[in-house]
């Protein structure tokens, strides 16, 4: 009888501790599934914010002259390197949060996302 009480209560252990180590680990699935549908809506947002932004700038013409403003100095250099360099010497001297802020305008006219490579840049100061 006291045997019977013994594996009993051994067989009720041993089964509680499968069943929490069960419920763990389908609470660890879950929150694998859940890391991954999560990762997942934010790449669809991501996408869709750039298809939007994309759609936004159809007919623009911002893009084309913030092309022909980046290509103007490498294209004047050939004729007037003094002016180019005197340019690009005013422009360094420019505030670093205005540099910043050029950097983000002109990334984003590109569809280029410019802001957390802005922030990287500031860390680094």
């Amino acid at each position: 009888m006291i045997w019977g009480t013994l594996i009993s209560a051994a067989a009720d252990l041993a089964g509680g501790y499968i069943s929490s180590k069960k419920e763990k680990a389908v609470a660890k699935q879950k929150l694998e599934v859940a890391k991954i549908e999560a990762q997942t809506t934010k790449a669809l947002q991501d996408g869709e914010w750039e298809h939007e932004a994309i759609k936004a700038t159809d007919g623009s013409w911002k893009d084309e002259f913030a092309l022909c403003v980046l290509l103007a100095p490498a294209i004047a250099v050939y004729w007037v390197p003094e002016k180019v360099q005197a340019g690009f010497n005013v422009l360094a001297s420019l505030p670093e949060w205005y540099t910043y802020l050029l950097f983000i305008a002109i990334s984003s006219s590109f569809g280029i996302k410019g802001v957390g490579q802005a922030a990287k840049m500031l860390r680094k100061k």
